[in-house]
């Protein structure tokens, strides 16, 4: 699978299970809506109060699982952030293409947006008779 082809599948996909690690080491997941930006970034929109949102911005490493259904994953290591000022209108406007009912969600009193950049991805293709299992540097892909 090639660069375009990866971030195709994953802009096909609308849910996602983020994993982030809680400030006693324990591991916490949530499905969510992720919208996926040209530089491969995961965008997603929570209440700042959740666990995710406390737990990033206590440790910002994140963990992804994408894609399920149709045997194929992928699997997605990096680091989250909250973006503001442009950096924030820029995943915004990506987040909205995804989500338009986002709008509204923006006018949510402690709503948060949140970006993560990969630091590893491993896909999986088990439809082949053969599984493929590629693992990328995504720094190699950066545009």
């Amino acid at each position: 699978m090639d660069r375009d082809q990866l971030l195709q599948f994953m802009r096909a996909q609308k849910w996602a299970v983020e994993a982030s690690v809680s400030d006693a080491n324990a591991p916490q997941a949530a499905v969510i809506g992720v919208a996926v930006t040209d530089a491969f970034e995961l965008v997603f929109d929570t209440m700042g109060d959740t666990r995710k949102a406390k737990n990033l911005r206590a440790n910002p490493r994140i963990a992804f699982v994408i894609g399920w259904d149709e045997g194929k994953t992928v699997q997605y290591e990096g680091v989250a952030d909250e973006p503001q000022g442009d950096e924030l209108a820029r995943i915004k406007q990506a987040y909205f293409a995804k989500f338009p009912d986002g709008v509204e969600r923006e006018r949510w009193e402690g709503l948060a947006y949140f970006r993560a950049r990969p630091t590893w991805i491993r896909v999986s293709d088990f439809t082949k008779d053969v599984p493929e299992i590629v693992e990328i540097d995504p720094s190699t892909w950066a545009r």
